[in-house]
């Protein structure tokens, strides 16, 4: 299929904000890799969680990266997603911070680690490394064909090598364009701050 832009730079309205997605999988499960800190660390299963609670935990992970997704979503459909048995949500509290990972097992044979993050005081800490060994046990403990996720620009400038790392591999490239959450206010001003947030002109 022929790319939708041609070479060369394309404008983005100055209340939106434009970021590379990268898509990668796995196709079997890979071997374990070393990891820290040690096992008292907990992954709890979070089951049927309440609304305003979820999303403050997604916005405690996410707002740094200007995740929004689920910000948006009505109470209703957010929790058609969440409470649905065939989607696994974990969290992670720790004194430091919290984590949270979110398995969507909803395609037959396949699996999306559809959210995958630690707050701030956890990034950097070995954390994400012991999460992502959690998550592919659990991913993998059931007959998959494929587990699949996608990153962006937007999120650690790390993200991609880390699920290299843990043996994930790119599959696809997009651009992705969508109204900056921090103009509307659905995010502050001050989330990732890595991001300009361009003055809206004059219409």
């Amino acid at each position: 299929m022929p790319p939708i832009l041609g070479p060369g730079f394309h404008d983005v309205p100055n209340d939106h904000i434009a970021t590379v997605v990268t898509s990668l999988e796995m196709r079997a499960a890979p071997a374990p890799r070393p990891e820290y800190p040690a096992s008292d660390l907990r992954l709890a299963l979070w089951r049927d969680p309440d609304p305003g609670a979820y999303r403050a935990l997604f916005r405690l992970v996410g707002e740094d990266w200007l995740w929004c997704s689920r910000l948006l979503m009505t109470d209703e459909k957010l929790t058609s997603i969440i409470h649905d048995s065939r989607v696994e949500i974990r969290r992670l509290d720790t004194p430091e911070g919290s984590g949270l990972l979110e398995l969507d097992f909803r395609t037959d044979g396949e699996c999306e680690l559809a959210f995958f993050g630690l707050s701030a005081g956890l990034v950097g800490s070995g954390t994400g490394r012991w999460m992502m060994n959690r998550a592919l046990e659990i991913a993998w403990s059931r007959p998959l064909s494929r587990l699949w996720v996608h990153t962006c620009t937007m999120d650690h400038p790390g993200a991609v090598g880390f699920y290299r790392r843990s043996g994930f591999v790119p599959f696809r490239c997009q651009i992705e364009i969508m109204p900056d959450p921090r103009i509307s206010g659905l995010l502050p001003e001050t989330a990732a701050p890595h991001i300009p947030c361009l003055p809206v002109l004059p219409g």
